[in-house]
């Protein structure tokens, strides 16, 4: 069977955004392998054809997981004005929806605690995508904003904390009202309207 030009790129394509969303719900350590290439439709033996290791499959996942939040929220946010897009990014990352499903969610608030155990390429991935993130919320802050990319970090720090203690209390009214405060004090913060 002859295969098109573009095949072993689709293949390689589907195989990452199945990583990438086994990364996001169980963490590097949880994700084997053959789970990956069975989600992706495809047999353990084909991986090896894609990635030297399972390091590498873990480094395209976790850039792929970056890429596609950033996709989603250039999609919500696009035309926005600055406040418009940083009010749409709380009240769609500050959510129950985002604390159900680590699998579609941002990397910072799945990944963050896995990262000290793994190696340097693993790290440097998720720092690429873990700055490229602050660097897009300090472009939606006011204009003049003393020092952008500290207020951004920080604000990805609270915003992906409080999806992570909502992640850990099984009273769903209870996480609901701990995510409705978080949002409501970051907009407050940043003079958004509630």
């Amino acid at each position: 069977m002859r295969y098109s030009d573009t095949h072993k790129d689709e293949t390689r394509k589907t195989v990452v955004q199945a990583a990438a969303a086994a990364v996001r719900s169980k963490g590097p350590e949880g994700v084997s392998v053959a789970e990956v290439m069975a989600a992706a439709g495809l047999t353990h033996g084909g991986f090896y054809a894609h990635f030297p290791s399972k390091e590498a499959l873990v480094v395209a996942a976790i850039d792929e997981a970056f890429g596609s939040s950033s996709r989603r929220f250039a999609r919500l946010t696009d035309g926005a004005t600055r406040s418009e897009a940083l009010a749409t990014f709380v009240d769609t990352y500050v959510t129950m929806r985002h604390r159900d499903h680590p699998e579609g969610g941002c990397p910072v608030a799945t990944l963050s605690s896995d990262l000290p155990r793994q190696g340097r390429a693993v790290r440097d991935a998720y720092e690429r995508g873990l700055w490229s993130l602050v660097r897009r919320i300090a472009g939606w802050l006011p204009e003049g904003t003393p020092d952008p990319e500290s207020v951004a970090a920080s604000l990805v720090a609270e915003m992906a904390g409080s999806v992570l203690i909502a992640r850990a209390i099984s009273d769903d009214a209870e996480a609901d009202r701990l995510l409705a405060a978080a949002r409501h004090r970051i907009k407050h913060r940043m003079g958004l309207p509630p």
